[in-house]
């Protein structure tokens, strides 16, 4: 059986770091905050190009303390809508709801499944304040039309990078640095995973910064003093010492994501399947590699039959959801057939080329 992803080889060969980095963390005696998370947030800032990190538990705690940063510093008011791509992941819609903000759902351009660009203005209101723009399946966004669309209706704009990490713009700049304000996730599946939840937000903004920093320690300024009724999402100084290894080889990673995915495009050919449109390949650091076909599930079926574990990222979208049947009336076409033909091969480092050419062999004959 060749695995959609293999996550106890890709981390077989941190195993000693990983050893060494426990015992390390053992001894320390400081376990909440110590030394690996503030190391690790200033090696992700450095790599991000960012003036600053702030690491914490997890990509949708990310995005909520954000937004809540955001509410503090008097940027946004309960019941201010924010623009998000209707395909994205639950998580993107939820951090917007539990930070009491209401999300606004926003057809994907349907070549490269990341918010259209040309549908935001119809999506917006007296009441719209920011887009949540979402990498996803780890290419980036239209960078320079929203960045535009924002400055042009003074909106804030912020990244949902939590599949991105590593993916460069034409400038330079990497996911994390092409907004006001960026969320990661380190979910053990993602490019930069971790052995359990983590996350971290990264911003040129002192004052977002600062108040975030307080934010994901309860409000905290200094011991018993809290300034502010925050949160315990804290990145734990474990999983950061984890991270900071797997940070030296992230750049080498991706490339062998992209060697492979360039296998994928380069020799896929059914005329049943839609290969991802790739604008440029240090635009994408393909998290997901996903085809489109209007057979997806006959596909999948056929696939697993003959020895390959594929994945649907994702099912059931977020209008489609019981959590969100106030959006259940909502007509999101788009979203809704991408939702019904969309199939993620496996792809990631330590796959074997002679495995991808097994499942390309086999996509070709369906």
């Amino acid at each position: 059986m060749i695995k959609f992803l293999d996550l106890k080889l890709i981390n077989k060969g941190f195993e000693a770091e990983f050893k060494k980095g426990f015992k390390d963390f053992l001894n320390s005696g400081h376990y909440i905050l110590g030394e690996q998370v503030s190391s690790f947030e200033n090696e992700f800032s450095s790599y991000c190009g960012t003036d600053y990190c702030v690491g914490v538990s997890n990509g949708l705690d990310a995005i909520r303390l954000i937004l809540e940063a955001y509410k503090t510093l008097g940027k946004l008011s309960e019941g201010d809508e924010i623009l998000v791509p209707a395909n994205t992941y639950i998580a993107s819609v939820l951090a917007i709801s539990n930070a009491g903000l209401k999300p606004i759902l926003v057809e994907p351009n349907p070549n490269v499944h990341n918010i259209d660009i040309t549908k935001i203005e119809g999506a917006l209101s007296t009441k719209t304040k920011a887009v949540l723009g979402v990498h996803l399946y780890g290419q980036l966004y239209d960078v320079e039309g929203l960045e535009r669309i924002c400055k042009e209706h003074n909106l804030l704009l912020i990244e949902d990078a939590a599949q991105a990490h590593g993916a460069r713009f034409i400038d330079e700049r990497m996911a994390g640095n092409l907004s006001d304000i960026a969320a990661f996730s380190f979910y053990p599946t993602k490019n930069l995973g971790a052995l359990g939840d983590a996350g971290a937000i990264t911003t040129n903004n002192k004052d977002l910064a600062d108040t975030i920093f307080k934010l994901r320690n309860y409000g905290r300024v200094s011991t018993y003093k809290n300034d502010l009724k925050g949160y315990n999402c804290r990145l734990d100084e474990l999983q950061a010492s984890f991270l900071r290894k797997k940070l030296k080889v992230l750049d080498a990673y991706n490339s062998k994501r992209r060697e492979i995915a360039r296998n994928y495009i380069d020799n896929l050919d059914n005329t049943n399947v839609l290969s991802p449109n790739v604008r440029d390949m240090n635009q994408h650091v393909f998290y997901l590699f996903v085809i489109r076909s209007k057979h997806r599930n006959a596909l999948q079926e056929y696939l697993l039959a003959n020895g390959v574990e594929t994945l649907i990222h994702y099912p059931i979208a977020v209008h489609k959801q019981r959590a969100y049947k106030e959006f259940e009336n909502r007509k999101l076409p788009v979203a809704e057939q991408l939702q019904g033909e969309v199939l993620s091969l496996p792809l990631y480092p330590g796959l074997r080329k002679e495995d991808v050419s097994k499942i390309v062999t086999l996509i070709n004959s369906f």
